[in-house]
């Protein structure tokens, strides 16, 4: 399955996140954020990984989308 520019700006919003702690959220300002890091927010909450539709902090669901996120980005830059 290719990667669409919808499940980059996703894992793009993912990774804004917080690995270090749960007490960090985001605000994703809807008159001001681009539209397509609008629309990836609402993605993210609509699947249940984010507490609110402009952000929040990161569901149980999340923080694991969120590591696997990381641990794939690392191991792809891993090559430089």
């Amino acid at each position: 399955m290719p990667c669409t520019n919808n499940i980059q700006e996703e894992i793009n919003m993912l990774i804004r996140f917080s690995q270090s702690s749960d007490h960090q959220g985001l605000k994703v300002h809807q008159d001001t954020a681009a539209p397509e890091l609008v629309q990836a927010t609402q993605s993210l909450f609509d699947k249940k990984l984010i507490t609110l539709f402009d952000g929040g902090y990161l569901t149980p669901l999340g923080h694991e989308a969120a590591d696997q996120a990381h641990a794939l980005l690392n191991i792809l830059d891993s090559g430089k």
